[in-house]
């Protein structure tokens, strides 16, 4: 018997209903960011995350790990965001080779002005559909997922950090 035919029809339901939650879920943030703010997801969550830093700024592979993006992604997308004036390249003093990605000005006021919207799409689209009681629950289970989740991405990064036997 295949693994796949080992999970109950309701538990294919349940993540087949998730999945597709989650994408339409993004798409249509996405579009509220992009029509009310001109900016994506991906630059709202730089942005947010350099907001939330009492500097304003971070390394690329630390907002890489906080954002768990791929660092290509990480570079394009802070390259792109540069472009437009949201975020700067800051030569870090202490460390000649490595790079702050700041917050701009143009960055802080997008941010600013999403921030608003943004939190009304999301209580409209998604918290106001739930019961508070589904919502601990939610809560709860996601976050063991998660934990889950980043205590296997924790062990994956450990072994590929491990030298292989006999090496120098």
């Amino acid at each position: 018997m295949s693994t796949v035919s080992e999970i109950p029809p309701a538990d294919w339901e349940l993540w087949r209903t998730m999945r597709v939650m989650n994408e339409q879920l993004g798409r249509e943030l996405d579009r509220q960011l992009q029509r009310d703010a001109g900016i994506s997801q991906a630059d709202y969550g730089i942005l947010v995350t350099l907001f939330e830093t009492p500097e304003r700024q971070m390394r690329t592979g630390e907002l890489g790990e906080v954002l768990a993006w791929e660092k290509s992604r990480v570079s394009h997308q802070v390259a792109r965001m540069e472009a437009r004036g949201l975020v700067e390249r800051v030569v870090c003093e202490s460390d000649g080779r490595g790079t702050w990605v700041t917050l701009a000005t143009a960055g802080k006021r997008a941010l600013l002005g999403a921030m608003r919207q943004h939190a009304a799409a999301i209580r409209e689209s998604f918290l106001d559909e739930l019961e508070d009681d589904e919502k601990q629950i939610m809560l709860r289970a996601t976050s063991r997922v998660l934990a889950r989740l980043n205590a296997v991405c924790e062990t994956a990064a450990a072994e590929e950090n491990v030298p292989e036997p006999g090496a120098a």
